[in-house]
């Protein structure tokens, strides 16, 4: 599986943006796809998931600002990102995880300027 992140970039607080993740491959069902996060000098934080039936999850910190969506016909896992905050800049990446294998897509750099 190789997954194709896309959508980060620099916004000033309080704008948006949507990141893509493409995946590509041995896609099976029954898979989950995340957004983790890695802040300079801080540990990887899971962002946001959803399961290919729709169920998400979300961290306390981006609750009803952030929105996980995915197109399983594309195989395609976004997150909108709103009400951005300084403390949002990190480097996001997707991930992929079915059974008892998981895929990591490159990271993109969100900055969110105060």
């Amino acid at each position: 599986v190789q997954l194709q992140a896309s959508g980060g970039g620099l916004v000033q607080a309080g704008g948006s943006l949507t990141l893509s993740c493409a995946a590509s491959g041995s896609i099976g069902s029954g898979n989950t796809m995340s957004w983790f996060r890695q802040a300079p000098g801080k540990q990887r934080e899971l962002v946001a998931q959803i399961s290919s039936g729709g169920s998400t999850d979300y961290a306390d910190s981006v609750k009803g600002r952030f929105t996980i969506s995915r197109d399983n016909a594309k195989n395609t896992v976004y997150l909108r990102m709103n009400a951005l905050k300084p403390e949002d800049t990190a480097v996001y990446s997707c991930h992929y995880r079915r059974l008892f294998k998981s895929y990591w897509g490159q990271g993109t750099q969100v900055t969110v300027s105060s």
